[in-house]
């Protein structure tokens, strides 16, 4: 018998892409939060708060590396749990050198375990915007390409969680992938 995290949304991204701070900034979960690779060894949930009293499940699932498909990192043990999610959030840091590049391989990885899964509604959150001045993310904006829509978020500052909650819910209330 195999389990498998059952969620609304769920959580793709490199290790420390901030997934878990998320979680525990959008949820009353308390995932372990360090700045090593690796902090999540297994899937949290949490109950995200919407408006009008709604609510939603949201999965952190363990970070994910190049080559995870073949069982690099925690490899095909956590990607599973994807699976089990109506909508993906990818996550990667803006602090990273190619966002797009980035976004790329993750959702290479998830086509490579399962070619189904790119067929899921998807929404990249890029993070740690609180480490950037504001006038960084304007500068960037226009170099993201991706075929998926996008917004900055700081899970510190509590930028564009809102609007990061506004368009999961969307998503997941939409009959279009």
């Amino acid at each position: 018998m195999e389990l498998k995290v059952l969620a609304d949304v769920g959580l793709v991204g490199y290790p420390n892409a901030g997934k878990s701070s998320l979680l525990a900034a959008l949820t009353a979960a308390k995932p372990e939060i360090a700045n090593y690779p690796f902090t999540t060894l297994v899937p949290n949930l949490g109950i995200v708060k919407y408006r009008h009293h709604a609510s939603f499940v949201m999965a952190d699932i363990p970070g994910i590396i190049e080559n995870a498909h073949e069982g690099k990192g925690l490899g095909l043990r956590f990607l599973r749990h994807i699976e089990r999610n109506s909508v993906l959030l990818f996550m990667v840091p803006i602090e990273s050198n190619d966002i797009s590049k980035d976004y790329g391989i993750l959702l290479n990885e998830l086509k490579m375990y399962n070619p189904d899964l790119v067929d899921k509604p998807r929404l990249l959150a890029i993070t740690k915007c609180d480490l950037v001045e504001k006038e960084w993310i304007d500068i960037i904006r226009p170099e993201i390409k991706v075929d998926v829509p996008f917004c900055f978020i700081s899970s510190i500052s509590g930028l564009g969680l809102v609007e990061l909650k506004d368009l999961l819910w969307g998503m997941m209330n939409s009959d279009q992938p």
